[in-house]
């Protein structure tokens, strides 16, 4: 057995052992996670069998994602300690991830414990634009960068970097929401998704989605929100549990609408 740091030359694999286990291949997501993440492998044999990937965003906060298993190698205890190597890497930070039933009895050994649930929701957008939101512009984007550092107590710039067509919506000056959609090979995500308000991320949304088959990942507390979604064709079809390791998630959770991608927190 063989534990390796894996690199994008790894990319076709990691694909081929997703639809191993019936999981979208997403290349794109995957290639995004060999940007701003670590994505680490075990191999049996030269075969990769294994995945995780740990995204650190800063020194305080790290998301754990792509938790897989070829068929054929499940209960050996692979998972168990690819999953605890990562969790060496990542030190003192406090971790989260989202886990389907299956995985989280491994999750709860390892000290992750359940503080929610993330519905996710996909199908063709219906809604008409709203027309308060604007293309980001690079002093918009600085702005960006600076208010999601400050809200989430956490440096994602490195992922803000890489999505594309991001947008804004200002309020009386100041940025109310902002967000993207990007394609991840297999679907289009809606997120990060950040506003100051239902209506602002709805704004924001309904300007983003259209023309596209979108899905979104939003936290069940925010019930007003699944409600619009499913009013305008983006309906619930998969729900995990959000799970936490180290003390609780960083920063004002209450402004992200939706992720940026589970995967990615």
């Amino acid at each position: 057995m063989q534990m390796d740091r894996l690199t994008f030359a790894d990319l076709d694999e990691c694909v081929t052992l997703a639809r191993s286990r019936d999981w979208s291949p997403e290349r794109l997501k995957w290639g995004l996670l060999f940007e701003v993440g670590q994505v680490y492998g075990l191999r049996v044999e030269g075969r990769l069998v294994s995945t995780v990937v740990l995204t650190n965003y800063g020194d305080r906060y790290g998301v754990i994602s792509m938790v897989l298993t070829a068929p054929d190698q499940a209960r050996k205890g692979l998972a168990r300690a690819l999953t605890k190597h990562v969790l060496e890497q990542a030190g003192d930070r406090v971790l989260s991830l989202t886990a389907t039933p299956n995985g989280r009895p491994l999750y709860e050994q390892l000290g992750f414990e359940t503080v929610g649930e993330v519905s996710s929701h996909a199908g063709e957008f219906t809604g008409e634009p709203s027309g308060r939101s604007r293309p980001a512009t690079p002093r918009d984007l600085e702005r960006v960068r600076e208010l999601d550092a400050k809200l989430f107590e956490a440096d994602r710039s490195a992922l803000l970097a890489k999505l594309p067509g991001m947008r804004v919506i200002e309020d009386d000056g100041e940025i109310a929401a902002y967000g993207s959609v990007w394609d991840t090979g297999d679907n289009w995500v809606g997120g990060p998704i950040v506003a100051h308000s239902p209506e602002h991320a709805q704004a924001l949304i309904a300007d983003l989605a259209q023309g596209r088959r979108v899905r979104l990942d939003l936290d069940t507390r925010q019930e007003e929100m699944s409600r619009w979604a499913a009013a305008h064709g983006v309906t619930p079809f998969f729900a995990t549990k959000l799970m936490v390791r180290g003390g609780p998630l960083p920063g004002d959770r209450d402004r992200l609408v939706t992720s940026a991608n589970v995967a990615l927190g």
